[in-house]
């Protein structure tokens, strides 16, 4: 099915992104029209990700003139083709290889219209109830209650096709659901935010069936039917802030790899005026232009506690084959790990299956040579679990820094402390438990100084020797967050609980940045939900009009 759907010809594929070029969509920048000298709109939106999207479905509803910015390409089904060869480069930052300061994690990010939402895995989990009163106790968000939520993530779950996942869980997560029923822990099902899903466990490179309803096929084509404009391959440079307002923003043509292109027609550059800002370009890149552009910064917190949800990976090797590529990508997950901790004490985790493919797994598992030819031969039986721990909750557990290159890209400094590591073995321990109870011939724990072990009994005793060390210890991430955060008082935030800057009156984020903690959960429908609230409000002050998303 794979190979059929990458090799059909691109005339019996429905393309909503090509159709919508045709009617007249107003897109501009990279193979699209040339970038003007100026602009003028009422709202820009930085970015074109979950925040970005939902922000523009709901301006455009209400009549304001939107420009969206997107550093990345406009790719669409036609495109995608399910080669990692493909969709990394095109798709995500720095190739799918962006790194900590230090290296010592991965962190897997979209760079591309729609954003990460068109190259997630589409795992749809609310905020969890434990996250928001600990927002609300530390922070002061005393509005952002379960139930003052729920009206908003339901209004984008029927938008997004937000639901269960009705087809039997393929046999990478069959296998976390029945270790963990012989363990006597709980594992439950992920909703999904999909449509007449084709089953083909590619959403890591974009759908070739439109299925999966992200942002680049549902608002952002709402967006341009409405007549909002889009600029691809741009990048937001910088902000010119005067007596605590934005000016003007300052945008520069990018090529495909997100270098400067100089060869560009307008390569000199675009200055967007409009009445309001809308910074939704991701934790790490959201807070970076903020910084580009000398945003005031009384208490320093712009760009601090950006947290990643630190991952650690457990493979394992069973009899019968696993096709860990095959199917929908994440179904089934367990959040014993997290409840059995107090949200303050050392750090939970929550237990999921990610899909397998080739490149990420050589890339990603230890070993080379030999080593590394054997665990390839294995592929089809190997199976994998991550442990998403849950950072920002205790006082050893800060999070990292935003900061910027000498040419003013972004680079995280997060360093993994020992309180993390300590997190990251008890994680190896679990999983290790947990695959040898579903059956497991071998356990490796992604560890430079593991080893293949074939009993539980071993792996305990391994596990618990290893030096948890970053960069031996392999860590990766597809969550960020926090940089930006909200709270009531200026001195615990950049925002305030409506998504305004603090010292910048008419500059709002909608994003994940937002967040003061990490979420303890894949954190793509809370920046829905969230957002749908404050860009709802936001709407009617600009606008004088009631629009609702769903």
């Amino acid at each position: 099915m794979t190979e059929s759907i990458a090799v059909r010809s691109e005339s019996s594929r429905p393309d909503p992104i090509r159709d919508g070029l045709a009617r007249g969509w107003k897109v501009l920048g990279g193979p699209h029209a040339a970038l003007p000298a100026t602009l003028q709109c009422d709202v820009v939106i930085v970015g074109t990700g979950a925040g970005a999207g939902i922000t523009a479905e709901l301006m455009t509803k209400a009549g304001l003139d939107v420009i969206l910015i997107e550093e990345g390409p406009l790719k669409s089904s036609t495109d995608f083709n399910q080669r990692e060869s493909e969709a990394y480069p095109q798709l995500y930052q720095e190739s799918a290889a962006r790194k900590t300061a230090d290296k010592a994690i991965n962190i897997l990010q979209g760079r591309c219209v729609g954003g990460s939402t068109t190259v997630n895995w589409t795992s749809s989990f609310r905020t969890p109830p434990s996250t928001l009163a600990y927002w609300q106790k530390r922070f002061g968000l005393t509005d952002l209650t379960e139930a003052a939520l729920a009206p908003w993530f339901e209004q984008a779950e029927r938008r997004l096709s937000i639901g269960p996942w009705l087809t039997r869980a393929n046999e990478n997560n069959d296998l976390l659901r029945r270790g963990a029923e012989k363990l006597g822990i709980p594992a439950e099902s992920i909703n999904r935010n999909v449509k007449g899903c084709w089953n083909l466990g590619s959403c890591g490179m974009g759908c070739p069936t439109n299925a999966k309803q992200s942002m680049l096929v549902t608002t952002i084509p709402a967006a341009l039917d409405k007549g909002a404009r889009l600029l691809t391959q741009t990048r937001a440079q910088e902000f010119k802030l005067v007596n605590g307002k934005v000016q003007a923003l300052l945008c520069v043509p990018v090529a495909t790899d997100g270098s400067a292109d100089g060869s560009a027609v307008g390569s000199a550059g675009t200055r967007i005026v409009a009445k309001h800002y809308v910074v939704s370009g991701g934790a790490i890149n959201s807070p970076a232009l903020l910084k580009r552009s000398n945003a005031p910064d009384p208490n320093s917190l712009l760009g601090a506690r950006t947290f990643l949800h630190p991952v650690v990976i457990s493979s394992a090797v069973f009899q019968q084959a696993v096709e860990g590529w095959n199917g929908a990508p994440q179904t089934i997950y367990s959040d014993h790990f997290l409840g059995t901790q107090a949200i303050d004490g050392p750090i939970g985790y929550k237990l999921e299956a990610p899909p397998i493919h080739p490149v990420i797994f050589a890339s990603s598992l230890p070993g080379y040579g030999q080593a590394q030819a054997d665990m390839l031969k294995a592929f089809p039986n190997t199976h994998s679990l991550l442990a998403l721990m849950r950072d920002g909750f205790h006082e050893q557990s800060v999070g990292g820094q935003v900061k910027l290159h000498s040419n003013g890209s972004p680079i995280l400094d997060y360093p993994l402390t020992d309180f993390v590591m300590e997190g990251a073995r008890r994680s190896f321990l679990s999983m290790a438990e947990l695959q040898f109870a579903a059956g497991a011939k071998g356990v490796l724990p992604v560890h430079e100084q593991a080893a293949m072990y074939s009993t539980w009994a071993q792996a305990r005793e391994a596990i618990n020797a290893l030096a948890m060390k970053p960069l031996l210890t392999r860590v990766v991430s597809a969550h960020v967050m926090g940089g930006c955060a909200m709270s009531a008082t200026d001195k615990q935030g950049v925002v305030r609980g409506d998504g305004v800057h603090w010292q910048i009156e008419n500059l709002s984020v909608h994003d994940g940045s937002l967040f003061p903690t990490s979420i303890g959960a894949n954190p793509q429908l809370s920046v829905y939900g969230l957002v749908n609230k404050l860009a709802t409000a936001l709407t009617k002050r600009l606008s004088g009009k009631d629009v609702v998303l769903a």
